[in-house]
């Protein structure tokens, strides 16, 4: 849930094919909220790569014992002007889990936790100090292994694009948007090969100005772009 600029050492990304053809690409028509509560709620759901769920699946077999952990990460969209906008962060370099890389706010679901959408509240809340209730909650994408051990539910609401963010440094680097457009655009999220512990993967990937969003964020903007898709 990296910068272009920094990349993990065991990781290696051939940005520049990625780079490059995002900056030729002419953006789409904005989409709104109404636009969004109408197409979500008639188009089907799409289904992760299964590939993707292998190699967490995979993941977790090495780990003796382990199970899956159950998390959420909140997709925030914010509409101004009409147009829609979704809430990403950088997240702090320290992190023992996906250090720089871009994500959702979200994290693990603890026991005082009433249910999934509540830690996906509670953890946006935690981390850039962004608040939204379950009347503007627009629904939930299908839950995601990841090789870190967790099952990842992607929780999506609306929120008051004037809020005041609050950033928690220990959790997030840095806090920006990204139009919900953007992500729908005709091949803008592709698969990339990358190497990883000398094993060559494909991942999902896009860059937007100097971000380059990756791995499990891209995995679920890919599904929630394919759901919404307009080609």
């Amino acid at each position: 849930m990296e910068n272009a600029a920094r990349m993990n050492s065991t990781i290696t990304l051939n940005q520049s094919a990625i780079l490059a053809p995002q900056t030729r690409q002419s953006p789409m028509r904005p989409l709104s909220r109404n636009w969004l509560v109408q197409r979500f709620s008639l188009s089907p759901s799409h289904n992760y790569d299964e590939r993707v769920i292998q190699r967490a699946t995979d993941a977790m077999k090495r780990q003796v014992g382990s199970e899956l952990r159950p998390a959420a990460v909140m997709i925030a969209l914010a509409e101004r002007n009409g147009e829609l906008h979704v809430l990403l962060t950088k997240r702090a370099t320290h992190l023992k889990h996906h250090p720089g890389q871009i994500s959702f706010p979200g994290g693990k679901v603890e026991n005082s936790d009433q249910d999934i959408v509540e830690t996906a509240i509670r953890e946006m809340e935690e981390e850039i100090g962004v608040c939204t209730n379950r009347d503007d909650l627009l629904g939930c994408l299908a839950s995601l292994p990841t090789v870190s051990g967790y099952l990842v539910t992607p929780v999506i609401a609306f929120v008051d694009p004037s809020y005041t963010p609050v950033i928690d440094s220990n959790e997030v680097d840095t806090l920006f948007e990204v139009p919900l457009a953007q992500f729908l655009r005709r091949k803008a999220i592709r698969k990339q090969p990358f190497l990883v512990r000398g094993n060559t993967y494909d991942i999902y990937a896009m860059s937007y100005q100097e971000h380059l969003i990756w791995g499990v964020t891209a995995q679920i903007l890919h599904a929630l772009s394919r759901q919404l898709s307009l080609n």
